[in-house]
């Protein structure tokens, strides 16, 4: 095999690893670069060059790296930034392509979700109404700085947000079919607890009783938590039969890093990291691949297990995290 007929080789494993094993890659390299099917099975082979356009064209679209398929010795990565050039999208638009993005997940037949988790993991607010309901509000109000609530009041009766909070059940439902590895500490519920604190103190909250509702809210979510970890099994609120997907959960008291999400998905690994608060890049370099996975797990076997086994250490760090809660709620 030439040199440039081992480049496009490389090339076209990197790309069939990309996408999920029931879609054809001759299709889907025709359709992508206007061409015919068999034009498609002819650059596959090798029996025809392919453009630096069309190379081009094959990088952006399954977000490879040029350096790595060559094999440069260089410690350039390449990051998608979704966002990058867009105003904050409207919530729901947000949340349509996160259940995308769980489509795309499931659709490999070996998929596990590694979480690094500096706050709550986004989709667990879904599991109760009245703490998603805070959360997209405040996500709106704060974070994507919606005029139309810049001087509303958090009310549940008056923001239940009901067809965000249906998305994220159905989010949830996705991302419980898949394995879950996550690491916790007693700071992950920090950021939330302010959140609720702050708005509290600033008169955001429309009536004692909503300001209530949010907390009570949070604790069921924690407990809810607590059950997933102790069977080691995800499931839906009320659904305790219809277990899913298993969870691995992990405590760290010393060391937290960024939220970060390490997808393993059949043989392709990519690497998730937050900016801006809502959105992630990511990055399917697999040099960059072996250092996250491998700092991942450097951290997990300095951190305890508390799932399935564990009762003692699992009691204790739940107990915890739901008195954090109650005592804002009290104060």
């Amino acid at each position: 095999m030439s040199h440039s007929n081992e480049l496009q080789h490389r090339l076209f494993q990197s790309v069939k690893r990309k996408i999920p094993p029931h879609l054809s890659l001759p299709e889907e390299l025709a359709e992508l670069l206007k061409i015919s099917v068999d034009s498609a099975y002819r650059r596959i082979r090798g029996e025809k060059s392919i453009s630096l356009t069309e190379l081009k064209i094959i990088c952006e679209r399954y977000q490879l790296s040029a350096d790595q398929l060559f094999h440069l010795e260089n410690e350039s990565v390449v990051f998608t930034a979704p966002g990058l050039h867009d105003q904050a999208p409207d919530f729901l638009i947000y949340m349509k392509g996160m259940l995308q993005q769980f489509d795309f997940f499931n659709s490999f037949q070996n998929q596990q979700i590694l979480y690094l988790c500096k706050d709550v993991p986004f989709w667990y607010f879904f599991l109760f109404p009245e703490i998603a309901a805070f959360k997209i509000f405040f996500w709106s109000r704060t974070i994507n700085n919606q005029s139309e609530l810049s001087h509303k009041q958090f009310s549940f009766a008056e923001y239940p947000f009901t067809e965000c909070y249906e998305l994220g059940q159905l989010i949830l439902q996705k991302h419980n079919k898949m394995h879950s590895v996550e690491l916790w500490n007693l700071e992950s519920i920090h950021s939330t607890i302010n959140q609720i604190s702050y708005y509290k103190d600033a008169g955001v909250f429309k009536t004692d009783e909503d300001f209530i509702k949010v907390c009570d809210s949070f604790v069921q979510l924690i407990s809810h938590l607590q059950l997933q970890a102790e069977r080691g099994k995800k499931h839906m609120p009320g659904m305790n039969g219809d277990v899913q997907g298993k969870i691995d959960f992990y405590v760290n008291e010393l060391i937290l890093g960024n939220n970060t999400i390490l997808l393993q998905l059949n043989e392709q690994r990519i690497t998730m990291i937050t900016y801006n608060i809502l959105n992630y890049l990511t990055c399917a370099d697999e040099r960059f691949a072996d250092k996250a996975f491998g700092a991942y797990y450097n951290l997990l076997n300095r951190s305890a297990l508390i799932s399935v086994t564990g009762e003692k250490e699992r009691s204790k760090f739940f107990n915890l995290l739901k008195a954090k809660v109650t005592a804002l709620r009290n104060r």
